[in-house]
């Protein structure tokens, strides 16, 4: 044969090029079955419509209503947590924003309030994030806005606390035991996928609507980090370390206390960090369940255009997020300079004690006297700042509105159309097996597996065409973050200067909740769809761009040496060795992107965004909707769910050995 005697063989096809070939072979089957079947069994619903499941979630919602002051799971359980947390908050909101009965403000007035946090601020960290901690607190009495941020932040503090008390001891047992560890890493992983939203719906069927509703929601949304990284704190510490101690004769109670807790109290201080963040962000999203404070400000500012009040908020909780972002980073780093006393530690202490004098004596003068508890002026800076907001939103809008509407309108013609009317006019049955087909190929079988349960359940929801217009939307933003996250990480990894350039912007950009997102693309986009993508693209966007730097820098030296010896350009090193070898966070960071912006797309229903969002928007300010929303809920659960397997699968095929099984 001609092959044997030249002594040569065919090159077998790369693997990643025959998935291409067939991503490629499956998508156009699918154009070609769409022409033919446009518009049919499409399984569209109309808004005031209701499925029998939508009634069943109501009958369900009344029956529980009916019934919650004679049942004894509600009498002796759900009541009774209720009854604590919200015993908690109001005992929070006594102390720094509620006048409790009798007294006409407070029992620690603003300027207790300002002096308890420099103190607590200086104390854990430094004297710079104590000047930080003051300042922004007397921003938000120079807001107009003190009360609604105190609200905020017992809300929060009250969150984190209980999320601490369950997280931290769940985490050191699941650091300390892989079979609790196996358990438990489904479980976060599955309450990590699903977006802010899903959480409040549920709750409010078990727990009412109110403070207590939002504050339950709020920890079981920031539980999951505390959990997650005090084990991963535990697990790293050096296991000789821990040899050597159970030598010496130490119980495993000693080994923790001793050993375990204090060389991973910098992470487990950082996890703090994270359960903080993730709470404020969500009890800032709880405002659409009556949870009292910023959140309920932007909220209704949203829902009625106004932008300026919305920026003033907004602010608001940029200026929280900062600080207690500022205060638990500093914290993790004096934690760990403990094991190294300086010389002028020793001034420390008596200062740190005059310190606390002074705060206590400010908070006296809170408690005592009106001037000290009611914050001076009338939030006039808070004025000054909506109304510059208004005026650049009026600019923008008479000067800018040629330029942002034919972007709107150019993206949202050649781009999100065209898709979304791929989706929402396919069979439901053909866009069912398009995604089983891709989550066979880019994830294996159990991804197709998971993906045929997801399309089922999302035809049963009632809501198969609203799923497919978030759908759409996440995937036009998902595409437009990966195009940023991949051109700005490329520049990141490839230059040190660079990288401390951009992260601590998109370190701060992390640690704002989304609503702020929606309020400058409201004043720049108006209220629309592509207001929510372009919001979800900047949200999503820092993430993703973190993670392709470090896996760019993560290529060996030594490859990209020999690379640029053979004679390779910046283009031909970039596109042939280091997107390549590290494509394992190229899928990652396309994980992540989905999760991020689905997440921030359904908060766009705010802004008209429409779909899930809406629907589920719809369901707590309707009651007769209240089923709807909630299997709106349960469809973004089923979407972040199919994205989440198909992306982990894949990006764990991309990163396995080849040969290896």
């Amino acid at each position: 044969m001609a092959v044997a005697a030249s002594g040569t063989r065919e090159r077998p096809v790369p693997l990643r090029l025959r998935r291409r070939a067939v991503v490629a072979g499956i998508v156009v089957l699918w154009l070609v079955l769409f022409a033919l079947l446009r518009g049919r069994q499409t399984l569209a619903l109309a808004a005031a419509d209701l499925t029998s499941l939508h009634r069943w979630f109501n009958d369900v919602n009344d029956t529980i209503g009916a019934d919650r002051n004679s049942n004894p799971l509600f009498l002796y359980f759900f009541n009774e947590i209720r009854l604590v947390i919200d015993t908690l908050v109001t005992f929070v909101q006594t102390l720094v924003s509620q006048p409790p009965d009798g007294r006409p403000v407070p029992q620690i007035g603003w300027l207790g309030v300002v002096a308890v946090a420099g103190y607590v601020s200086w104390a854990l960290g430094n004297w710079r994030v104590a000047l930080l901690a003051v300042a922004g607190f007397t921003f938000f009495g120079l807001q107009g806005l003190w009360q609604e941020s105190m609200d905020t932040l017992a809300l929060t503090l009250s969150a984190v606390l209980v999320a601490l008390l369950v997280g931290i001891p769940l985490g050191v047992w699941a650091g300390m035991s892989s079979r609790v560890n196996r358990v438990v890493t489904p479980v976060l992983d599955f309450m990590q996928t699903m977006p802010t939203f899903v959480y409040l719906a549920p709750l409010t069927l078990f727990f009412l609507i109110g403070p207590a509703s939002a504050t339950i929601a709020t920890l079981v949304y920031a539980a999951p980090p505390a959990v997650r990284i005090t084990a991963h704190a535990i697990r790293s510490v050096p296991a000789t370390t821990v040899e050597a101690a159970e030598s010496l004769g130490s119980t495993r109670a000693q080994t923790l206390t001793k050993v375990l807790l204090p060389m991973s109290r910098r992470t487990v201080v950082m996890g703090v960090n994270q359960t903080i963040m993730a709470a404020l962000s969500m009890v800032t999203i709880a405002a659409l369940i009556d949870a009292p404070g910023l959140g309920k400000s932007v909220v209704q500012a949203l829902q009625s255009l106004d932008v300026g009040t919305a920026f003033n908020a907004g602010l608001a909780i940029v200026v929280m997020a900062i600080v207690l972002d500022r205060v638990t980073t500093a914290a993790a780093v004096r934690s760990e300079r403990t094991r190294h006393p300086g010389g002028r530690r020793r001034w420390r202490g008596p200062l740190l004690g005059a310190g606390a004098v002074a705060a206590a004596v400010a908070v006296w003068l809170s408690h005592t006297y009106v001037w000290a508890a009611e914050f001076p002026g009338e939030g006039g800076a808070g004025r000054s700042l909506a109304s510059a907001a208004d005026t650049v939103t009026t600019w923008a809008q008479d000067h800018l509105s040629g330029l942002t509407n034919g972007v709107r309108d150019v993206l949202t013609t050649t781009l999100l159309n065209p898709f979304q009317t791929l989706l929402t006019d396919s069979p439901w049955w053909l866009t069912g097996l398009v995604l089983m087909a891709l989550g066979a190929v880019l994830g294996g079988i159990g991804a197709a597996a998971t993906a045929a349960v997801c399309v089922g359940l999302l035809v049963g929801t009632g809501l198969w065409q609203d799923a497919m217009t978030t759908l759409a939307s996440t995937a036009v933003a998902t595409l437009l973050v990966m195009l940023l996250g991949v051109t700005v990480g490329v520049w990141m990894g490839r230059s040190a200067l660079a990288d401390r350039i951009v992260r601590p912007g998109l370190d701060a950009a992390q640690v704002m909740p989304p609503f702020v997102y929606l309020v400058p693309f409201l004043a720049l986009f108006g209220a629309s769809r592509f207001t929510a993508i372009v919001a979800a693209v900047v949200y999503a966007a820092p993430v993703t761009m973190k993670i392709v730097a470090d896996g760019v820098r993560g290529v060996p030296a030594t490859t990209v040496e020999a690379a640029t010896a053979a004679g390779s350009g910046t283009w031909q090193l970039v596109t042939k060795v280091q997107l390549p070898m590290s494509r394992g966070a190229l899928v990652l960071a396309t994980n992540q992107g989905l999760i991020y912006v689905l997440s921030m797309v359904v908060v766009g229903g705010l802004v008209g965004a429409g779909a899930l969002g809406y629907d589920v928007v719809a369901g707590f300010s309707q009651g007769e909707l209240y089923g709807k929303g909630l299997a709106a809920g349960l469809a973004i659960v089923l979407l972040g769910v199919m994205f989440d397997r198909i992306t982990q699968a894949a990006a764990g095929r991309t990163t396995r050995v080849p040969g290896r099984r």
